[in-house]
């Protein structure tokens, strides 16, 4: 049997691309806080189906609930970088995005004693306008990034990425190996199923057929969710457009159910695991130099 991989993007329900117009970074200490229960309820999840799982970490998060973050590492859990204020990186200059991830690295380290060789940036915004990111991101020690989603849409995407896991070299004998956001190549374009919206509005039987489908040609599927995806009374916002609402609400009373069906039906590994049997390499073990 295939394995898949289990990744959740540790974030506040108010630092999604959708709201970025409703709130400022001034805002968020004085908005409610839903991160702590709805992972909770993930971890307790991932505890029962026995999955170990990789935490993409938004370092303000690990700087406001350390404790969070510790017990996730804890459980056994990989955890990895999501940026310090989840900033899209294409609107970001070099020295800021570098200043970014060395911000959230520092946060958290101190919060759990981990130092990520993960990263993913927020709402996918690594593409070919900002390449230098993948090499900045070399250079400050990452192994691999998981930040490609090979598709067209009106936020993010870089339809002509590649669809699986592959090697990235630099000077200096640097490497940065990318895990792209799953999809399936039908109709000549690239659609996606493996998260997010696309997992939380699609009926369960469409997403068991995908991944079978994915793995039934020997590629694992990604997937990846929101702690705020699962809250069944997610904090309410007035005067939001229906887009905003569509994206922000929908489905989210019934993801961790579908996910519940998903994780007893297909195995499912974290990334560096994942990147560690497929290549043979050492990667995400402890360094020494």
């Amino acid at each position: 049997m295939s394995q898949n991989l289990l990744t959740v993007d540790l974030e506040e329900w108010f630092i999604v691309e959708s709201l970025q117009n409703r709130f400022g970074f001034d805002d968020w200490l004085g908005l409610p806080s839903t991160v702590e229960t709805n992972c909770n309820r993930l971890l307790h999840l991932m505890h029962t189906h026995n999955v170990r799982a990789t935490w993409f970490v938004v370092g303000w998060c690990a700087e406001h609930h350390p404790h969070l973050i510790r017990r996730i590492a804890e459980a056994g859990h990989e955890i990895a970088c999501h940026s310090y204020r989840h900033q899209r990186v294409d609107l970001l200059t070099p020295e800021e995005f570098r200043e970014d991830t060395q911000r959230a690295n520092r946060a958290i380290f101190e919060a759990c004693g981990v130092k990520p060789v993960g990263y993913r940036a927020p709402s996918w915004s690594l593409s070919e306008q900002v390449s230098w990111a993948f090499e900045i991101l070399a250079e400050l020690g990452f192994e691999y990034d998981s930040s490609i989603f090979p598709i067209k849409h009106d936020l993010y995407g870089m339809p002509a990425g590649p669809r699986q896991l592959f090697r990235m070299s630099f000077e200096h004998d640097r490497f940065l190996y990318e895990l792209p956001a799953s999809t399936v190549h039908r109709w000549g374009q690239n659609i996606p199923f493996g998260g997010g919206g696309y997992l939380r509005h699609s009926p369960y039987w469409y997403t068991r057929r995908q991944v079978r489908r994915a793995n039934a040609v020997g590629e694992s599927v990604v997937v990846y969710i929101h702690p705020w995806e699962i809250d069944p009374e997610p904090p309410r916002i007035d005067n939001l457009s229906w887009l905003q609402r569509f994206r922000t609400y929908g489905s989210t009373g019934t993801l961790l159910e579908k996910l519940n069906r998903l994780l007893a039906d297909f195995e499912f590994i974290a990334v560096t695991d994942y990147i560690r049997q497929t290549t043979r390499s050492h990667i995400g073990f402890e360094r020494t130099d």
